[in-house]
């Protein structure tokens, strides 16, 4: 399958709000943005354009769950749905979220034009969704903008999400350099990352992959990225 990129909200995108915060702006800067204006930032982002991403599901995906055994699945920032339906339609039964009601609408009627299998859209951040604990044989996170927090709320939040036996997959872009943060005004510490997310692995888990490895992406916002940063790991117990 040529390598092709769904690309979603969850995007690091140097437009993308910055105030630290569980999933948006305002979880500690009382000044800050009310949480509900992410999801309006969002929507705004995609209104924009008639389609935001490529619509194809990200190759990391593809190539790391190819020969798992289809279960249950979560995919947090669906966005435009793409890895959703991909998911769907290779037996997945899965549960959708992302905070942009816009992308979910376009997700919901791709979904419907393509007769896929039934796919629960969620309207709601990672956190704030309070998904029932070691639900997900799979738990994608692809590019995802999950704000970081004293108490690492959006890391804990993946890896409670994943059942025995079950995989986490997180990919992202490489964090960027002093100068292409500065260009943007971007703060990639603000965001969590793989790296993070490894840190608070223990010996209920076993990481399967972990690397930065080249990205062939010709369309969608997201296609002038050339690495993924990929990180792969099953729990135990």
């Amino acid at each position: 399958m040529p390598h092709t990129d769904a690309h979603r909200h969850a995007d690091q995108h140097p437009d993308a709000p910055q105030q630290p915060g569980a999933q948006g702006p305002g979880a500690q800067d009382p000044d800050a943005q009310a949480p509900e204006s992410v999801g309006e930032f969002w929507d705004q982002r995609y209104s924009d354009r008639e389609t935001l991403w490529s619509g194809q599901p990200n190759a990391a995906l593809v190539s790391e769950t190819r020969n798992l055994r289809p279960g249950r699945a979560l995919d947090v920032g669906c966005g435009e749905g793409a890895d959703a339906l991909w998911l769907a339609a290779a037996g997945w039964a899965v549960t959708a979220l992302d905070v942009s009601r816009v992308a979910l609408q376009r997700a919901a009627r791709q979904a419907e034009l393509a007769g896929s299998p039934s796919v629960r859209w969620l309207q709601t951040g990672l956190v704030e969704a309070a998904l029932p604990s070691g639900t997900f044989d799979l738990v994608s996170a692809q590019y995802p903008a999950l704000l970081r927090t004293p108490g690492d709320d959006a890391e804990r939040a993946l890896l409670d999400a994943v059942a025995p036996g079950g995989v986490l997959l997180v990919v992202h872009h490489p964090a960027p350099t002093a100068l292409e943060a500065a260009a943007h005004g971007f703060d990639a510490a603000l965001y969590v990352s793989p790296a993070q997310v490894a840190a608070l692995l223990n010996e209920n888990w076993l990481i399967e992959v972990d690397e930065t490895r080249p990205r062939h992406v010709a369309t969608g916002a997201g296609a002038h990225h050339t690495e993924d940063v990929v990180l792969r790991a099953r729990r135990l117990r």
